[in-house]
């Protein structure tokens, strides 16, 4: 029976058929593009209630994704927090923890110093990238804005703009850095090289906005130097407003290709920021800090053939980002990645099985390459309403005024009432406390680092 040859007939149509599903299904694989913001506060957003700042393009996105305003990154420092966005690990666990090796053990530019900036650079090589995974998958991808791990090709990108270290200017994006502020040819251009070779893009937006330097085109600028702002908060804000339309050039290049239906679009920012009313920089309590002016970013997923946009009230975290992209492109994911595969959750809407997430903040200078411990100074959890910070006596060498030492308890705070962390309810709450310290040591067993805070 099975070798009558109208068998033979069936199973050769069945297998073309195979074939032809399986090449449409390739032909398919979702453009991704993930947007980075560069220093930018979670509530400085029009969507996010900002009276002031407008962010109209942004906000489109928001309202056409599925949106989680209560996002966080794992640590509050540029470098290491993009590094979990190119790797999906922690940065306790692919070392990047920091800006810079520490000026104390090697003067800044010196030959040894410039060994150890290499060397951090090459933490990048003891992983499977996104760009490397996805490129499994037939992508190409391309490397724009804040990039600190050498030449875009060493992440595996196979286009991009950044030359990187040694190279002068290298250090966090060079020619990377322009994206956004001199327009979008580099990315309209890969856009269209990948459409010529009918490929899957991946598209690294991390554009220098709206980092320092603060220097906003004048028309934008005018619209908020008013109402007795000081002139830093205007340019500040003048530079979310820039940000934003950027954000608009970068979806009409995608939109206006006809991918929008097809392109799982993702935003979240690398770290917080306040602005210094005083002076072009920050404030206390935001970048490379725990607190929610340091951690917290909306995160959203914009895919319109596969998701309904709508608010999550779930606790998401930039560790899910890699395995949820890695889930739409159909590429391998390595078990090792701690972070959530969010695509089912996205997809059918069904609520995350996940209480708790977790971080750390390391000093900006790396004290010891080899052990990311000698420079943690906080462990955090959050569940539910409540957030712990745990301080550790990592070494800090410069910005210690970011990182003040006086508060002798365990920091707990109901996030509800008290958004901004104004007040610590860890005396009142030992069991509490103790809860989310037992959550947080069994997360990330510590072996050396020992804690300043003292549970009463």
């Amino acid at each position: 029976m099975f070798s009558s040859p109208y068998y033979k007939i069936k199973m050769r149509i069945l297998l073309l058929i195979y074939v032809a599903m399986l090449s449409v299904v390739v032909a398919s694989s979702p453009n991704i593009v993930l947007i980075i913001s560069d220093d930018q506060a979670w509530t400085d957003y029009g969507f996010m209630g900002h009276p002031n700042i407008k962010t109209p393009h942004i906000d489109e996105l928001a309202s056409e994704s599925v949106l989680f305003k209560r996002g966080y990154v794992p640590t509050a420092l540029c470098r290491p927090s993009l590094a979990t966005l190119l790797t999906g690990h922690y940065a306790s666990t692919h070392k990047i923890t920091g800006n810079d090796p520490s000026p104390k053990y090697a003067e800044r530019n010196s030959k040894l110093y410039n060994e150890r900036r290499s060397k951090i650079i090459s933490f990048i090589d003891n992983f499977d990238t996104l760009p490397e995974l996805l490129s499994t998958k037939n992508y190409l991808s391309h490397q724009s804005g804040k990039y600190w791990e050498g030449n875009h090709k060493r992440a595996g990108f196979t286009h991009g703009m950044t030359r990187g270290f040694p190279q002068p200017g290298g250090r966090h994006g060079d020619d990377g850095l322009k994206i956004g502020r001199t327009g979008m040819k580099p990315i309209k251009d890969f856009v269209d090289i990948a459409k010529k070779e009918k490929k899957p893009y991946f598209l690294w937006y991390a554009p220098f906005l709206p980092h320092t330097p603060h220097n906003p085109p004048q028309r934008l600028l005018k619209k908020y130097n008013k109402d007795g702002r000081s002139i830093h908060i205007a340019k500040y804000y003048a530079m979310c407003e820039w940000f934003d339309e950027s954000c608009g050039d970068l979806l009409k290049i995608i939109d206006g290709n006809g991918d929008r239906e097809n392109t799982l679009v993702i935003y979240v920012t690398d770290n917080g920021w306040i602005q210094n009313p005083n002076r072009g920089g920050y404030d206390a309590r935001s970048k490379q800090t725990p607190y929610e002016g340091g951690i917290r970013t909306p995160i959203m997923f914009r895919w319109p053939s596969k998701m309904k946009s709508e608010e999550r009230n779930e606790l998401v975290s930039s560790i899910d980002i890699v395995p949820t992209i890695l889930a739409a492109s159909g590429a391998r994911t390595p078990e090792s990645l701690p972070g959530i595969n969010l695509l089912p959750n996205l997809e059918n809407r069904n609520t995350i099985k996940r209480d708790t997430i977790f971080g750390e903040s390391f000093a900006h200078d790396i004290a010891d390459l080899n052990k990311p411990e000698a420079s943690l100074l906080f462990r955090w959890a959050i569940k539910d309403k409540w957030k712990l910070l745990l301080t550790y006596d990592g070494e800090v060498n410069r910005y210690k005024s970011t990182h003040p030492r006086n508060e002798k308890r365990p920091q707990l705070f109901d996030l509800n009432l008290d958004p901004h962390e104004k007040i610590n309810l860890a005396k009142d709450n030992p069991k509490k406390v103790a809860e989310l310290a037992n959550a947080i040591h069994s997360w990330y067993p510590l072996k050396e680092r020992k804690t300043i805070t003292v549970f009463e």
